[in-house]
Formats: structure tokens, C-alpha cells, sequence
């Protein structure tokens, strides 16, 4: 053994690699999680069986289905990247772990980094899980595969930045019952599993405007319709993206 084999090398990983490791951690910590699951995972897809297989609302489309996947993927996007990112960061800088972590050679951008990444790739395994239930049911889907990335994109960011935002500035109880109330709220009113056209002019015109309905009638224009890509939709998207991730970076508060 020649000497200096075991000569310490001090100094921090590089960035890329703390990111790819809490990237890592993060997912495991909420694939581990079972209420997160549930609320990421098998109430998306009950809702996709339950409402494709009975006739429970008029969906005004030939089969369900296809109404109800790209709104159930839209569901999905919007569980993990604002319900379940906003308890779970909540809860962290609850516990401190947010500030220790901020005093750790981690930047704090590349934890946030970490986080949204880790969003991304449970999202990947929703929407792979639903796919395949989806198409089991009979769905046929349509549209361009980037269209569909280009909108989960925007929406996941919309998202990310307002449950951030509440993580942020709220105590972890309030967040905690805050952001299931959203959920359920834009479950019901969001275009998710109800049509808009369900609802008074006045209401739609404004239902029309949240993320959630945006991102569920983008979905539902590619991948039913057929469509290049919803501009109008997006738009909206980006508005809330900026507003959110804009609000969250001047606000948060990691103590």
C-alpha cells in the first residue's frame, strides 16, 4: 500500500451531484410515505376507473374515458407537484430541516432544484401507472407526445411554485389542511372529472382561468382533439408559473 492512499480530499461534491443525491433522497422519502401515495397515486387512478367504468357524470364524449384520462393526469400533476410538494416542504421547515439543510454546502436554489426534480420523476410514474389503466379502459389517445411534456412542463412549475409559496409563508398544520382543501376544491371545479360547461357562464369564465383547468383542457385538446398545441392554455400556465415560483423566491421563509 503506498502512502498517501487514504489522503482525505476536503471540500464539497460538486453541485450536480448534490442535486442527483437529494433528488435521490427526496423521492424515496415520498414514494415512502404512504397518505402521499395515496394522494399522489391511488386516488387518481379510483377516480380514472371508478368514474370510466360508471356512468356517473356526462362526460358529452362518446366513451369516458376519454374525457377523463387527460383530466386525471392533469389531477395527477397537480397532487405531487402542489399538494404533496407543499405538505412535505411544510412539514420540513416545520422540523428544521430546511434550515439545516440551507446551512449544509447544498445551495438552497439547488434544493429546490432537487425537489422539483423529484417532483418530475414521480410525475413520470403517475402518468406511466395511469397510461397503462387508461388504455386498459379503452382509451385512444391522440396529439403530438411533446405537446403533452410541453404542458405537464408548465403545469408542474405553475404548481411547484405555488405549493411552495404556501410551504413557504403558512405553518405546516395550516398547509397541511390548506392544500387538501385546494385539492379537493379544484378536483370538483377544476374541469378534472365535471365538464366547465357544467357550470354558470360567470363561474366558467372564471374557473377557466386557474392551473388546474388550464392544464386540463390543454391535455384534453392534444390528446383528444388531436391539436398542435393550445397557446391559449398555455399562456395561462405560464402566468401562474411566473406568479408562483416569482411569489415563492421573494417569500419563503426557510425558519
Amino acid at each position: 500500500m503506498s502512502a498517501g492512499t487514504f489522503t482525505p480530499r476536503p471540500g464539497a461534491a460538486p453541485v450536480s451531484r448534490m442535486i442527483l443525491a437529494q433528488t435521490a433522497l427526496e423521492t424515496r422519502m415520498l414514494l415512502r410515505n404512504g397518505e402521499q401515495l395515496l394522494l399522489t397515486v391511488i386516488i387518481p387512478a379510483l377516480l380514472l376507473t371508478l368514474f370510466s367504468a360508471v356512468d356517473i357524470v356526462d362526460t358529452g364524449s362518446e366513451r369516458s374515458v376519454d374525457f377523463l384520462a387527460p383530466g386525471i393526469l392533469a389531477l395527477a400533476v397537480m397532487s405531487t407537484a402542489f399538494t404533496g410538494q407543499a405538505i412535505a416542504t411544510g412539514f420540513d421547515r416545520r422540523y428544521g430541516v430546511l434550515k439545516r439543510l440551507g446551512a449544509s454546502p447544498l445551495p438552497r436554489w439547488a434544493l429546490m432544484a432537487a425537489k422539483t426534480l423529484s417532483v418530475l420523476v414521480t410525475e413520470v410514474l403517475q402518468i406511466a401507472l395511469l397510461t397503462v389503466i387508461a388504455l386498459a379502459l379503452g382509451w385512444s389517445p391522440q396529439g403530438n407526445p411533446l405537446s403533452v411534456a410541453a404542458l405537464i412542463l408548465l403545469g408542474t412549475a405553475a404548481f411547484s411554485g405555488l405549493g411552495l409559496l404556501m410551504a413557504g409563508t403558512l405553518k405546516a398544520e395550516m398547509t397541511l389542511a390548506a392544500a387538501n382543501l385546494v385539492f379537493l376544491l379544484l378536483l370538483v371545479g377544476g374541469g378534472v372529472v365535471v365538464p366547465l360547461e357544467k357550470f354558470p357562464d360567470a363561474v366558467r369564465s372564471v374557473l377557466g382561468l386557474l392551473p388546474i383547468s388550464a392544464l386540463s383542457d390543454g391535455l384534453r385538446e392534444v390528446l383528444q382533439h388531436g391539436a398542435s398545441l393550445p397557446w391559449g392554455d398555455m399562456a395561462v400556465l405560464a402566468g401562474w408559473a411566473v406568479l408562483g415560483l416569482g411569489a415563492a423566491a421573494r417569500l419563503f421563509r426557510w425558519e
